[in-house]
């Protein structure tokens, strides 16, 4: 018999990195993790920004950076303000860079949402590329007379579930987002 389970666990590393990704788009609030993706040049290589400093949002409109070593502090700003995506403009006061986050305009979120609804096709492309994986293993069992038609029709059926599963978790997913970068 075919065993979905591996593939249900790919699709499921999928929809985390889905989750991940979405929590990278902006909303109308400062949380630690829209500067996830910063790279610091420190102690002569670029390291990610969590590894030099802590990010922390005390107020709504505010990201703090506290470096762990204070000599990090102008590469710190200054790879934040390299990162064109974000459009962040920080400034530090010798001990902390604080990042103000502008409030979103309403065209900045159109752009915002746009940017969430193609993390949504690159989810559902890895998830078809996965439902691929899983039938062109299935009739490669059959064409070995390892399974029979029947099985193949059972293992096709138990992917459409799966394939309808995720795509619902995901279009619950974005729709969450979606409401939330359009709320202000």
């Amino acid at each position: 018999m075919f065993n979905t389970d591996a593939y249900e666990e790919k699709m499921n590393l999928a929809l985390l990195h889905f989750d991940e990704e979405l929590k990278k788009v902006r909303t109308g609030r400062a949380h630690p993790g829209m500067l996830e993706g910063i790279q610091v040049e420190a102690y002569g290589q670029k390291m990610p920004l969590n590894q030099v400093a802590n990010v922390t949002a005390p107020e709504p409109q505010m990201l703090l950076v506290t470096p762990f070593d204070p000599t990090n502090l102008a590469a710190i700003s200054a790879a934040i303000r390299n990162d064109q995506s974000l459009g962040f403009n920080p400034g530090d006061d010798g001990r902390v860079v604080r990042v103000p986050v502008p409030a979103l305009t309403e065209e900045r979120r159109r752009q915002m949402v746009k940017q969430a609804s193609e993390k949504v096709e690159e989810a559902r492309i890895a998830l078809r590329n996965i439902r691929q994986d899983g039938l062109k293993d299935a009739k490669r069992k059959k064409d070995a007379k390892e399974l029979s038609e029947d099985d193949v029709k059972r293992v096709e059926k138990e992917f459409d579930r799966l394939m309808a599963d995720y795509q619902a978790k995901i279009d619950a997913a974005f729709k969450a987002k979606e409401q939330d970068i359009l709320t202000i």
